[in-house]
């Protein structure tokens, strides 16, 4: 795998599993924090701060869509990379459909963004990526950790008036993204990574044994945390919506489809169907860059053609207890 030693490209780095054949994610590096604080160094200001983003990553994908359900389009700018990520990493390429190029510094790979925030860096070149203008540095490139920044830093700025992690719901939203991280999030690529046997089969029985019981749960509860949206459905829609077209071939997932499923499946529609989240949905992007950038999984880069969902179908969970912000309805 590629990544930055000292500053340098180095395309021999790093492996990505351990000596069982188990894959493992490592840290991401940039952890500073935005707050609505006069006192602390990056504070809330449109403009100011520009998001780094593939369209094809679900982690990126987290923060895109908080951006779009808060309405903070305005206030921070955007820009996107190739799906293609090949041996020079992340790339700009304007000239594609769906791409853009580097707004801030009209930069041709993403790496030079993390040499400008750090000329020493030893990492690997991740998206998303929140850059500040005014410090001309990487704040964070944590996806989780930029969602909460949106979300509970930026409401002086936002155009719409939603709460994505709301008093009384919050213990709950934080123990739900924590739990579905691991299985589900991180449990499709702990699949299609593996290198044995035995360290897919366990990713595979936890994958979906937590779909199996998220399944259950939602048979009553319209969100995750309940009568809300929240951060935690953000979260597990940008898994599910890749689901049945990427890592159910792509990384063997392949016991039962989303769409298979009587909760998840309508769930995901109903999420779909909500402003901000299908929106931000670009397929062609998230099929091209899994099937053609991982040539270990799939060494001669043939994409799927199928199958062809239908996402904005009817779905009867508006019966259900609690409903979208209001304010969602009047972008």
């Amino acid at each position: 795998m590629n990544m930055l030693v000292d500053g340098d490209w180095r395309t021999d780095a790093y492996e990505t599993t351990d000596e069982t054949g188990a894959f493992e994610r490592q840290e991401t590096p940039f952890r500073d924090w935005i707050r609505d604080d006069p006192d602390v160094r990056f504070q809330p200001e449109p403009g100011r701060y520009h998001l780094y983003v593939s369209f094809a990553c679900p982690w990126a994908h987290r923060t895109l869509i908080t951006r779009s359900v808060l309405g903070l389009e305005d206030a921070i700018s955007v820009s996107v990379v190739d799906p293609y990520r090949g041996e020079e990493g992340w790339q700009f390429s304007p000239e594609k459909e769906g791409c853009t190029r580097d707004h801030v510094h009209d930069a041709d790979y993403l790496r030079e963004l993390y040499v400008r925030a750090d000329p020493d860096a030893t990492c690997r070149v991740t998206v998303p990526v929140l850059w500040d203008r005014e410090e001309g540095t990487i704040v964070n490139n944590e996806s989780r950790e930029i969602m909460r920044m949106f979300t509970t830093a930026f409401g002086d700025v936002a155009s719409r008036e939603i709460d994505l992690y709301p008093e009384g719901y919050r213990e709950e939203v934080d123990r739900i993204v924590e739990e579905i991280y691991e299985p589900i999030n991180n449990g499709v690529y702990r699949a299609g990574f593996a290198t044995r046997q035995e360290p897919y089969d366990e990713a595979v029985e936890e994958l979906f044994a937590e779909l199996d019981r998220w399944d259950g749960v939602l048979e009553d509860r319209r969100y995750l945390a309940g009568d809300r949206l929240t951060e935690a459905d953000v979260a597990m829609f940008t898994t599910l919506v890749r689901f049945d077209q990427v890592y159910h071939t792509h990384f063997m997932c392949n016991r039962q489809y989303v769409r298979e499923y009587g909760n998840l499946w309508p769930y995901l529609r109903d999420l779909y169907g909500t402003p901000g989240f299908g929106g931000t949905v670009d397929m062609a992007h998230i099929k091209e860059h899994y099937y053609t950038t991982h040539p270990g999984v799939n060494p001669h880069r043939i994409v799927a053609r199928g199958p062809d969902l239908e996402f904005t179908a009817p779905h009867d969970r508006d019966a259900l207890p609690g409903e979208p912000p209001a304010a969602l309805e009047n972008p």
